[in-house]
């Protein structure tokens, strides 16, 4: 089964499963080699389409041996954007092994993680009877707005699930948290005028040298309340998107602007008020210069911490030393998982880990060792099988 999950991981890795409407690609070429795979298991496969060309893929493995907890593996076909190919010194969908290292857009995030689980869950079925059942989710659009999982989590089955493992790369290390993200679009209207005339405006680009200078100041105030976290670091509020007119009409005062704020939390910080805050911030930035302001909330997700002594961290930390020969680090994710959605609209607890670097992902140059992809597989072996026998 080695060379087996290896070969999956270089299969999923050489399909471009960037959500791109224009090349016509998305998760289907992937969905369907993992929903193939798993019939021929002779597993009970659930294909969901999220979206048009967008299908999550569920299997109900039973375990055979009477009554037990549910636990879900969990992980995205999805990938980001390979960006500009001059920036990669090897194909970004080769899926080429050189070295003990797989290559490739995805490789780490999270084909890899995808493959790993699958096997694991036929490991482990192939290896006699477990108490209760494992639910395996290959789920789209992780790196988007992450509509697989918010799918799955309203779901009957989803409510069913006692705890997850989410298969993303972090290097080892065993992360019982994960900071949150506050996704906000604040639009400051005016009056549409000509450049030469301006008192016949309301120039909304005047707000915001203020309101991103509001910004950085609440930042650092949410600094000075919180600190560092021991696995998450800091309170970011970081502007991403300043957009105001047009290029080509440079004599004209827009009668919109937009600014994006990618907020992202650690536990403790109230995300509604961070959002009435950054409002009021872009009203008082607003009101001098007779312009409107609102705030969009885009996205909200929670930051996710559950205790290290839970059943599934528990599992999960044993099952590494037990596999590894090294004790567990336990860590953070700096980002969002589709975790934090299952934690967020089902209550489901869950660790995150898998095979990969942890800052690998989303960068040129993309990969994972091979023996990284082995080590996750077998930590999830066992790691099942304690969170399921209670061991």
């Amino acid at each position: 089964m080695t060379h087996e999950v290896v070969l999956l991981t270089q299969q999923l890795v050489r399909l471009r499963t960037v959500n791109d409407p224009e090349a016509g690609t998305a998760e289907a070429p992937a969905a369907a080699v993992v929903e193939e795979l798993m019939r021929s298991f002779g597993w009970p496969v659930q294909v969901e389409e999220v979206a048009p060309g967008r299908p999550n893929v569920i299997a109900v493995v039973d375990g055979g041996g009477g009554p037990g907890p549910t636990l879900l593996f969990e992980g995205h076909t999805d990938v980001v954007t390979e960006g500009a190919r001059d920036t990669w010194s090897v194909d970004p969908y080769s899926g080429d092994i050189v070295d003990g290292v797989l290559w490739g857009r995805g490789s780490a995030d999270m084909k890899s993680g995808v493959a790993a689980m699958i096997h694991a869950t036929r490991r482990l079925q192939l290896a006699g009877p477990f108490p209760g059942r494992i639910v395996v989710a290959a789920l789209v659009d992780e790196e988007g707005m992450m509509l697989g999982a918010k799918h799955f989590a309203r779901s009957p089955l989803a409510a069913e699930v006692d705890a997850a493992i989410i298969c993303e790369p972090e290097a080892g290390e065993i992360c019982t948290c994960a900071k949150g993200a506050i996704r906000l679009r604040v639009e400051l209207g005016g009056a549409m005028a000509h450049g030469a005339m301006p008192h016949q405006g309301r120039n909304p680009i005047l707000p915001l040298a203020p309101l991103l200078a509001a910004v950085a100041g609440y930042e650092r105030e949410l600094d000075e309340r919180f600190g560092e976290h021991e696995h998450l670091g800091r309170v970011y509020l970081t502007p991403t998107v300043v957009q105001a007119g047009r290029g080509e009409q440079g004599n004209v005062i827009p009668a919109e602007a937009f600014v994006h704020l990618d907020v992202r939390s650690v536990p403790g910080v109230d995300h509604a008020e961070v959002i009435a805050r950054v409002r009021a911030l872009a009203c008082a930035a607003a009101e001098p210069y007779g312009v409107t302001a609102s705030v969009e909330v885009v996205d909200d997700r929670p930051p996710v911490e559950i205790p290290a002594d839970s059943p599934i961290a528990a599992a999960v930390l044993g099952a590494h030393e037990a596999v590894t020969g090294e004790p567990g680090l336990l860590g953070g994710v700096p980002g969002t998982t589709d975790g934090t959605i299952l934690f967020r609209d089902a209550s489901i607890l869950s660790v995150v880990y898998g095979p990969g670097g942890k800052w690998i992902a989303h960068q040129a140059d993309e990969f994972v060792a091979v023996d990284e992809i082995v080590t996750s597989m077998n930590v999830y072996v066992e790691a099942a099988r304690r969170f399921l026998t209670g061991a």
